[in-house]
């Protein structure tokens, strides 16, 4: 996942990885998410993090660091 300024000054937010081994590690920790809310298609980060957000009470920034963190578990091995 990536993270960058663009010129609107909001972040563009990109998944990198593995989603599908996120999207469990996600499922797992959040029951109430389904699969259609961790549905993704490359390109189109932000309607997930609005699906997400949706169905978590989140806001966007809240969601992105949600998902930021499991991505950093996934990714350094680590387990909660």
């Amino acid at each position: 996942m990536d993270t960058n300024s663009n010129e609107n000054g909001s972040e563009k937010f990109k998944i990198i990885g593995d989603w599908n081994e996120q999207s469990k590690e996600l499922k797992e920790k959040f029951s109430q998410l389904t699969d259609s809310d961790l549905k993704f298609e490359p390109g189109k980060e932000n309607e997930l993090i609005e699906r997400v957000g949706n169905r978590l009470n989140k806001k966007a920034d809240e969601v992105m660091n949600i998902i930021k963190k499991a991505t950093n578990v996934k990714s350094n091995g680590l387990t909660s």
